[in-house]
């Protein structure tokens, strides 16, 4: 069915399955931090564990995650693993949601101090 606003197709209700289903694997703030470091650029386990605060087996749990998802790709580079997001219009929604949160966060203190 077409939705009335923009005359486009409504997602059929395997493609709203398939996009829960990501959602529901970035409600983790870790899996959320790798995923917006890796829409940076390209990162080794070493560096992403570093930068989340986590453990080296603990990030490679949530990238495998990423990976199956198909939302992290991995390539060697020598004797190490380098990782990095397979589509950047998935890093550019996690870079809007963090932005949209940010205004939010600048526009309550304002208010908050003139109480």
């Amino acid at each position: 069915m077409a939705s009335p606003s923009t005359g486009t197709e409504d997602p059929s209700p395997e493609e709203l399955r398939r996009a829960a289903a990501v959602f529901a694997l970035l409600a983790s703030p870790v899996r959320l931090h790798v995923l917006w470091l890796l829409a940076q650029g390209e990162h080794h386990v070493t560096s992403l564990a570093e930068r989340v605060g986590q453990s080296l087996p603990a990030v490679s749990q949530h990238l495998t995650k990423l990976r199956l998802a198909g939302l992290v790709d991995a390539r060697r580079a020598g004797r190490h693993t380098v990782y990095l997001a397979t589509d950047p219009a998935v890093g550019a929604v996690v870079e809007r949601v963090l932005g949209h949160l940010a205004e939010d966060r600048a526009a309550v203190r304002p208010a908050a101090r003139a109480r």
